[in-house]
């Protein structure tokens, strides 16, 4: 049983890892947003291209408030957080338990 656990813990760790790349990745998307960035810049396209998915999918539940400030980057990096703080967690112990 101890290969399962240390199969869990891996991905455990891989999962935390992915998730704080993300929320980088996130945070980079919502401070390119405060400029007016190229948007043929290999990064920017980089960056929309990667977050603009799950953004939008955001977007149609939440829709932009009074001001035209977009919150979903907000609330994803909520999630991500929430994630990392359960989820991850939830992984570890019960790679623990099994070896």
């Amino acid at each position: 049983m101890f290969v399962i656990g240390n199969f869990i813990g891996a991905l455990a760790t891989l999962i935390d890892f992915v998730l704080t790349a993300y929320m980088w990745i996130i945070i980079g998307r919502a401070l390119i947003s405060w400029v007016n960035p190229d948007p043929y810049n290999p990064i920017v396209r980089f960056l929309r291209e990667v977050t603009d998915p799950v953004l939008r999918r955001i977007n149609r539940f939440v829709p932009l408030a009074a001001g035209g400030i977009d919150f979903s980057p907000m609330l994803l990096i909520a999630a991500i957080i929430f994630l990392r703080g359960f989820l991850v967690p939830t992984l570890q112990r019960f790679a623990m338990s099994l070896g």
